[in-house]
């Protein structure tokens, strides 16, 4: 079905909540928008997308995703230009990564009529939503479950798709401090640590929280066989600037292989800056800040974009960096994607999907 041919008829609500938002004091993820977009997979194929009020689901107790864990989702962002339109940042690239996490978790691949045609018109529908203040956004989260009614360990033969959106602010409201996990590990080679699947987050908040009881906001992964090289931290791709290096460890099957991430290191190498895909031992930050040669620390994600690091702690040792205002590559790298994002700089990557109000 071409996406020409597809319509997806909408329930509108009799009476929209935009009065319960305040555009100056957005917290993230706690206010909801009007509409979802849901479709049901049955007998082998996708059917009945369509757009109704946003609210409760009702499920089976024996609803099979609560139970063997076949839920993955993604996150994305629109943002509004100057001229009102909606603009929607690397779409596809986000259709196409659910597509991998549902093959990983053996669960049909989705068509990009529903997925495009839909949040278009849902954003339409919700266009009111996407805020026109600085630095806020509308955040849309798709996500899709197996929905058998049945207890047994086998892969779903139904599921949903659905996407929601919800007005959002800073993720991080000020500079993280991290620390590196010396005991738990969030994947291994050969699992499913590079899909965008529920259970990845839901291992990983025991040790968090572990973290956080010590004062830390979030933690830096390391890999499962030694805790000698740096993966990931909390939700984030991480990057360092390393004596004028960015420098990122490679994505593999532990590591998510982040579209936030992807873009930075593009546009730090349309700036003119050097990049460096590599593994980077926890060692070599430790030498890195004895020498002072540690100068910028930060994570990528949808959510965040960019969050700056403050301080990384290592076996009880915290390690200080430099200044967020003092940080010259990932500000700029920040400042240009923003830019891009809100259509204030030339989308020489055809990254920004418009749609026209």
């Amino acid at each position: 079905m071409s996406l020409d041919m597809l319509t997806i008829p909408a329930q509108c609500v009799e009476n929209s909540r935009i009065a319960e938002l305040d555009y100056n004091n957005i917290e993230f993820g706690k206010i909801f928008s009007d509409h979802m977009l849901v479709a049901d997979y049955k007998e082998g194929k996708w059917e009945n997308p369509h757009i109704r009020p946003y609210g409760n689901m009702s499920l089976s107790p024996a609803t099979s995703s609560l139970h063997y864990g076949q839920s993955i989702f993604e996150g994305m962002k629109a943002y509004r230009d100057a001229n009102g339109d909606i603009l929607l940042f690397r779409p596809l690239d986000n259709f196409h990564r659910l597509n991998k996490s549902a093959e990983r978790m053996c669960m049909p691949a989705l068509t990009e009529d529903i997925f495009m045609q839909g949040l278009e018109q849902l954003l339409r529908l919700d266009a009111a939503w996407v805020p026109p203040t600085a630095g806020c956004a509308l955040y849309i989260r798709p996500f899709m479950f197996a929905t058998d009614e049945f207890i047994g360990v086998r892969p779903s033969s139904s599921y949903r798709f659905a996407i929601f959106t919800c007005p959002v602010g800073a993720y991080y409201g000020q500079p993280l401090r991290v620390a590196i996990e010396p005991h738990y590990v969030r994947s291994v080679e050969g699992g499913a640590g590079y899909a965008k699947a529920a259970g990845n987050y839901g291992a990983a908040l025991y040790p968090a929280r572990q973290m956080q009881e010590r004062g830390y906001h979030q933690l830096i992964w390391t890999d499962a066989k030694e805790h000698k090289y740096i993966e990931e931290s909390g939700t984030m791709n991480l990057m360092f600037v390393l004596d004028g290096k960015l420098v990122t460890p490679p994505v593999s099957t532990t590591i998510l292989a982040g579209i936030t991430r992807d873009s930075v290191l593009q546009v730090a190498r349309d700036l003119g800056y050097t990049v460096e895909e590599r593994k980077v031992s926890v060692d070599e930050l430790e030498e890195a800040h004895k020498a002072g040669k540690l100068q910028e620390a930060f994570g990528t994600g949808t959510a965040a974009t960019i969050a700056q690091i403050a301080t990384i702690h290592h076996n009880g040792l915290d390690m200080d960096l430099p200044a967020i205002e003092d940080r010259k590559i990932s500000n700029h790298v920040a400042a240009e994607l923003d830019k891009i994002k809100t259509g204030q700089a030339p989308d020489t990557h055809h990254w920004v999907h418009r749609i026209s109000l």
